[in-house]
């Protein structure tokens, strides 16, 4: 069988790109290891339009659950996409050990955890390095955390972390917190929380789990040590493109270079959406939209061949 869209991606933007594409009746394959994307580790949702408050569960489901309503599109979960190549047809998608080929591909993988890559984080994951805040922010009942970024991201850890630790601390690398002022405020007031900037995480430390982390003051350059239970990354992510960068042109962020009026790559044939290209703003929402323009315009493609 030769499908005529492969979608790869479970998050946000895969899934509105299955509906859209159930919706065209292109003959659709949508492969994802998981659904939900990033958002699904999330407590709370603000921003998704027509939800004041939702988490990244609650959201998760509400979309996979619209996406199953519809019969015309095939689903294989839990298969991670090893390889993507041209094809007689189009192109061959290796994934969870078979192949299927394809006339068009649109990739919508998204991004994972950014880690720091210093000395004591890989062989402390999961023994005191956490990236995932919701999951593992109760271990830190009543015991001290740091927190590594003061973005968003850092934020949204600090007040999943919020009703469970004494102490907080919060390790900005620049001179100022890049983080929503709402999520700054909150901060501030529970009287919990000490900030830092101007702080370069350089190793974590301990015997069987994470008892500190280095950081130097890169003013004054000298190494510090904070004592802590916890280190919490929350420094964004990479966008999840390695299997196609040989492919189509990546940026130097290894974002996938997109038109932005078309999401069509560098690629006939092969369009992107989501925060795995160089969109300029990475929202939920921002990201649904790009992936129904994609699949609009992957429609119009194949009316005009």
């Amino acid at each position: 069988m030769v499908y005529d869209l492969i979608i790869l991606g479970g998050g946000p933007a895969g899934i509105a790109a299955g509906i859209y594409a159930a919706r065209k009746k292109l003959k659709t394959l949508l492969v994802a290891e998981s659904f939900g994307g990033q958002s699904v580790v999330a407590a709370q949702i603000n921003n998704f339009i027509g939800f004041k408050s939702v988490s990244g569960i609650e959201m998760k489901n509400i979309l996979e659950e619209h996406l199953r309503s519809y019969e015309g599109i095939e689903i294989k979960e839990g298969a991670r996409v090893n390889e993507i190549k041209k094809s007689d047809s189009g192109f061959l998608v290796s994934a969870g050990g078979e192949f299927f080929e394809t006339k068009t591909v649109l990739i919508a993988l998204g991004s994972s955890y950014r880690k720091l890559g210093i000395p004591g984080e890989k062989e402390f994951e999961g023994k005191g390095v956490f990236y995932c805040s919701t999951c593992d922010a109760p271990l830190m009942k009543n015991k001290t955390a740091v927190v590594v970024g003061g973005g968003n991201s850092g934020f949204y850890a600090v007040l999943d972390l919020l009703p469970h630790a004494s102490k907080i601390y919060v390790l900005e690398y620049g001179d100022v917190f890049r983080a929503d002022p709402i999520y700054v405020d909150k901060a501030k007031i529970s009287g919990k929380v000490e900030f830092i900037t101007m702080a370069a995480a350089k190793e974590v430390v301990g015997e069987k789990f994470v008892s500190a982390i280095k950081y130097e003051d890169r003013q004054s350059k000298e190494v510090k040590e904070l004592k802590t239970d916890g280190v919490f990354v929350a420094i964004g992510y990479a966008p999840n493109s390695g299997i196609v960068k040989d492919l189509v042109k990546i940026n130097e962020q290894g974002k996938i270079i997109i038109n932005h009026q078309t999401q069509k790559t560098s690629l006939e044939g092969i369009w992107a959406a989501g925060d795995i290209t160089d969109i300029l703003y990475g929202q939920i929402n921002v990201a649904i939209g790009d992936a129904i323009k994609a699949v609009l315009n992957i429609n119009d493609y194949f009316k005009k061949s």
